[in-house]
């Protein structure tokens, strides 16, 4: 595993760099005064650093790019799934679940685009449910696996270029789910807001939300125009906080999923306790 850190810590790093299968790149100014500059989005930096592991590392026979607050979830062995796909495909989606706010393992799984899914996502959230594409507060694109070897590859947060074309020999894998706990808490989401409103996943140049005639970066800065932090606490209650209702909804309609992360076990597993 390559890990980039992008705001480098000499704690994390001493940390992080004893483990055998880690390889730690800190990504302070020497790293960048090495690549030119340091773009200033960091999309842009994850997708330069995605493709500078997919050129200067070998021993891989696929790679994928995923972020911190994601964890793949297989229905069997990563490596069994992989392998049997066919030579020619050659890049492998994996859709996200987003997990509940305030729990460790329930997520809500992903709706396949298609005629049922306003549907399915209008009875989940009745008041706020036309505003997030698919019910998730973040991305429903999934990352990907891409197999190694091939010429003047490109990452993108969500897809790969590879000789200017788009993601060649795509196939969808179900049985690589992508946990992706975007939100811990409310605490968590409300100190993440602004940021992600400005240059995140509610940033204001994303497409409008399929059906709804607006980003949702304009429906939530109309939500706390209208009601203030009283009205994004309504609308993270309904959306994503792990509430009894709330799975009873999803369970209903196969899209409750228990993940058991067990994090903080398998931190300790591998790096020791915490100081």
């Amino acid at each position: 595993m390559l890990v980039y850190l992008d705001a480098p810590d000499a704690s994390v790093i001493s940390a992080l760099r004893p483990h055998p299968r880690l390889k730690v790149i800190p990504c302070d100014d020497a790293y960048w005064a090495r690549r030119g500059r340091r773009p200033v989005k960091h999309q842009v930096r994850q997708t330069r650093n995605a493709t500078h592991a997919y050129r200067r590392h070998a021993g891989a026979d696929w790679l994928a790019h995923i972020d911190a607050d994601e964890f793949i979830w297989p229905d069997r062995p990563v490596a069994e799934v992989l392998a049997a796909l066919p030579a020619d495909r050659l890049c492998a989606r994996m859709r996200p679940m987003e997990m509940l706010a305030g729990s460790e393992s329930a997520c809500k799984r992903f709706i396949p685009p298609g005629p049922r899914r306003a549907e399915t996502v209008a009875a989940l959230y009745p008041r706020f449910g036309r505003y997030v594409t698919g019910g998730f507060l973040s991305h429903v694109a999934g990352k990907l696996f891409v197999r190694t070897g091939l010429e003047r590859v490109e990452f993108r947060i969500h897809n790969v270029l590879c000789d200017g074309v788009q993601n060649p020999g795509q196939v969808e894998i179900d049985d690589l789910p992508l946990c992706h706990a975007h939100a811990r808490d409310y605490a968590h989401w409300l100190g993440a807001y602004r940021y992600r409103l400005r240059h995140g996943a509610y940033r204001a140049d994303l497409a409008p939300v399929p059906g709804a005639g607006v980003t949702l970066h304009e429906a939530l800065r109309a939500i706390e125009r209208d009601a203030g932090e009283a009205g994004l606490s309504a609308f993270f209650d309904e959306i994503c906080a792990d509430t009894p209702a709330l799975r009873a909804r999803l369970a209903e309609r196969g899209l409750l999923r228990l993940c058991p992360l067990g994090l903080a076990a398998k931190r300790a597993r591998h790096f020791g306790p915490l100081a």
